[in-house]
C-alpha cells in the first residue's frame, strides 16, 4: 500500500503498522538518492552560483556542469556529500512518508472514505515539518561537499587554496562553535521548503495515483505509483524552487571569493533580487525537477513493494 491509499480502504486503527512503513521509507530514500545524486550535485552547484559584474559564471548550463565537475573531479566527484546523505535519507524518507500515512490514517473520516484535500493537505505538511529535525543537519552537511569543487575553484583562479573538507570535521567544527543549534543554520528555509513541498506533493500523488488501475485487494499497480510519483514530485519541486534557492544559500558557509553572504531569509531574497533579479530564484529548477521526479518516483515505487512487510512475513 502506497502513501496516501491508507485512508481509501477499509483498514482500521489496529492495521496500521508503524516499524514496516519506517524500514520500507529507508530503503526508499536509500535507493532514490543513489540513483539521482548526481543530478542533486549539479542543482546546488548551479544555486550557489553567482554571475558576476560582466555576466561571468563559471557554468552556463545543466550539462556544461555535469561536464566540468566530471573533468576536474572524476566519477566519484559526483558523489560529494553523498555518504552523509545516504547516512541521513533513511531516517529522513522514513520519517516524511509514514509520518503523512499515518496523519491520513488518524484524520480519516472513517472507513472507506476519501480524505478532504484540506486534511490531505493537513497531513502533507505535518509530515514535512516532522524530517525537519533530520532534513536541516542532512542538507547542511551535503550542501558542504556538494559546492566545496565550485568554491575550489573559484578560489583557484584567484591564486588561492583551500583545504580538503569532510563531513565529519564539517559537524564537529560546527558543535564545537555554536553547539547542536550550529548543525541547524538555515532551519527556518528549510522548513518553508519542505512543508510546503509536502502540501502539494501526497494530496497531488494520492489523487494521481487513485486515477490508475488496481489490483484485486484494491492497490495500486507499481508503474502507476511510480508514475504518480514522478509527475507530482516534479510539479511540487518546481513550484518551492524559490525556497531552494533561498535554503540553499543560507546553508552554504564556504563562499567563493566575491559571493554574499546572508542574515536569513529576508535578507537573501533582497539581496539576490538586487544583485540578480526574480530568475535566480528558479536557478537549478529544471535539476531540480529531474532530480525529484525519480527520487520520489522510485521511492513511492519502492514503499508501495512492501520490501519490510514481505521480510517480516507480513504479506
Amino acid at each position: 500500500m502506497t502513501s496516501g491509499q491508507v485512508n481509501q480502504s477499509s483498514a482500521v486503527p489496529q492495521q496500521f503498522k508503524l516499524l514496516p512503513k519506517i524500514i520500507n521509507g529507508g530503503i526508499a530514500g536509500i535507493i532514490g538518492v543513489s540513483v539521482v545524486f548526481p543530478l542533486d550535485l549539479v542543482k546546488t552547484r548551479l544555486q550557489n552560483q553567482v554571475i558576476g559584474p560582466k555576466g561571468e559564471k563559471m557554468y552556463s548550463s545543466m550539462f556544461d556542469c555535469f561536464k566540468k565537475t566530471y573533468k576536474a573531479e572524476g566519477y566519484f566527484g559526483m558523489y560529494k556529500g553523498s555518504g552523509v546523505n545516504i547516512l541521513l535519507i533513511t531516517p529522513e524518507k522514513a520519517i516524511k512518508l509514514t509520518a503523512n500515512d499515518m496523519f491520513r490514517h488518524y484524520l480519516s473520516t472513517g472507513p472507506g472514505e476519501p480524505l478532504p484535500l484540506v486534511r490531505e493537505m493537513l497531513a502533507g505538511g505535518s509530515a514535512g515539518a516532522c524530517q525537519i529535525i533530520i532534513t536541516t543537519p542532512m542538507e547542511l552537511l551535503k550542501i558542504q561537499m556538494q559546492d566545496a569543487g565550485r568554491v575550489a575553484a573559484a578560489a583557484k583562479s584567484e591564486g588561492k587554496t583551500l583545504p580538503k573538507i569532510s563531513a565529519w570535521s564539517l559537524a564537529t567544527d560546527l558543535f564545537k562553535k555554536r553547539g547542536i543549534l550550529g548543525l541547524y543554520q538555515g532551519t527556518g528555509a528549510t522548513a518553508l521548503r519542505d512543508v510546503t513541498f509536502s502540501v502539494i506533493y501526497f494530496p497531488l500523488f494520492a489523487r494521481l495515483n487513485n486515477l490508475g488501475p488496481k489490483r484485486e485487494d484494491g492497490s495500486s499497480v507499481f508503474w502507476c505509483s511510480f508514475l504518480a510519483g514522478c509527475v507530482a514530485g516534479s510539479s511540487a519541486a518546481l513550484f518551492v524552487n524559490p525556497f531552494d534557492v533561498i535554503k540553499t544559500r543560507l546553508q552554504a558557509i564556504n563562499k567563493a571569493p566575491g559571493e554574499p553572504t546572508y542574515n536569513g531569509v529576508l535578507d537573501c531574497i533582497g539581496k539576490t533580487l538586487k544583485n540578480e533579479g526574480p530568475t535566480a530564484f528558479f536557478k537549478g529548477g529544471a535539476c531540480r525537477m529531474i532530480v525529484i521526479a525519480p527520487l520520489f518516483g522510485i521511492a513511492q515505487t519502492v514503499y508501495y513493494l512492501g520490501v519490510a512487510e514481505y521480510l517480516m512475513g507480513l504479506k
